[in-house]
């Protein structure tokens, strides 16, 4: 496939079958062995992330999650990574809530009172101490996904986020999550990368079914292929929901912004599953490049 670099994960939600962390930070001989692995195959461990919920309501995820996070600072300091994934979390609406609450939309006034009081007691405080903790250990750039079902879910929470805690905070750039919200991709990357403020890059796509979306709306997605005669929106392989134009357009948009990280391939087709949509997605990605390249000369 010609891949040159990879993400590990760490743990929280994809867990961490490729990266048994604990063991590798409490013994530095099997941290030399896993290693390795990948320099025998000159793999850079360019990004280690952890997508959990470190503000979850309920207590015991969110400690574990936030020891996940500090353990994963930890293993990045050892190798030598400069960049950590993972996602904002999600508080409750109160401090007796068990589950997070999802809020976009302030009114009734009761949502926009519980939304401050996410931000102001649950977020913010925690990715302060986070993102100290991360400078402690020489880890300057975390990434925060923008996800649904998360505070940070758009570039304007992630600003947010990254103006209240300091510019540790930037975006891991998913431009699947954007997709569907009727984000202009290149203007996105333009605005975030103008302040510095791209750290890393997920190459996903989203297919929107105009029929669908235009009877259903947009919250309406779906994982699995047997649900997509209903989908109005569902993630594909690079170039499967926007053509090769679109994805050399993204592209040029990284090169003007100077972006010098990593294009982490992630793979949730329902369609073409496994290694087939991480082929089909380095093919466009990879022509796309050299085309670039070629008009530059």
């Amino acid at each position: 496939m010609g891949v040159e670099a990879a993400e590990i994960g760490t743990g929280g939600y994809p867990d961490n079958k490729h990266c048994p962390m604990p063991e590798l930070l409490a013994d530095s001989a099997k941290l030399k062995a896993w290693r390795k692995k990948f320099e025998d195959h000159n793999i850079q461990i360019s990004v280690l992330s952890c997508h959990g919920n470190p503000v979850h309501p309920d207590k015991a995820i969110a400690d574990h999650d936030a020891e996940t996070f500090k353990q994963t600072v930890q293993l990045a300091e050892k190798l030598d990574v400069k960049v950590i994934v993972g996602f904002s979390g999600c508080p409750g609406a109160n401090p007796t809530d068990k589950n997070p609450n999802w809020i976009t939309y302030r009114w009734p006034p009761e949502y926009a009172a519980a939304q401050d009081w996410q931000w102001k007691e649950k977020l913010i405080p925690y990715w302060k101490g986070a993102a100290k903790y991360a400078r402690e250990h020489g880890i300057r750039r975390l990434a925060m996904e923008m996800h649904p079902n998360f505070c940070v879910y758009n570039p304007l929470t992630l600003l947010k986020l990254r103006d209240a805690v300091g510019e540790e905070i930037g975006a891991n750039n998913d431009l699947s999550h954007l997709f569907w919200q009727g984000c202009n991709p290149v203007d996105v990357i333009h605005m975030l990368g103008k302040q510095g403020a791209i750290f890393h890059a997920h190459m996903k796509d989203t297919v929107l079914y105009p029929d669908k979306v235009a009877r259903y709306g947009v919250l309406n997605f779906v994982f699995e292929k047997q649900d997509l005669k209903t989908a109005s929106d569902a993630f594909r392989a690079v170039g499967y929901g926007h053509g090769a134009s679109q994805w050399k357009d993204i592209m040029r948009a990284y090169m003007e912004v100077g972006y010098d990280g990593i294009f982490s391939v992630e793979n949730e087709d329902p369609i073409l599953s496994g290694e087939v949509g991480v082929e089909r997605a380095l093919y466009v990605l990879k022509n796309v490049r050299e085309e670039l390249l070629t008009e530059m000369v």
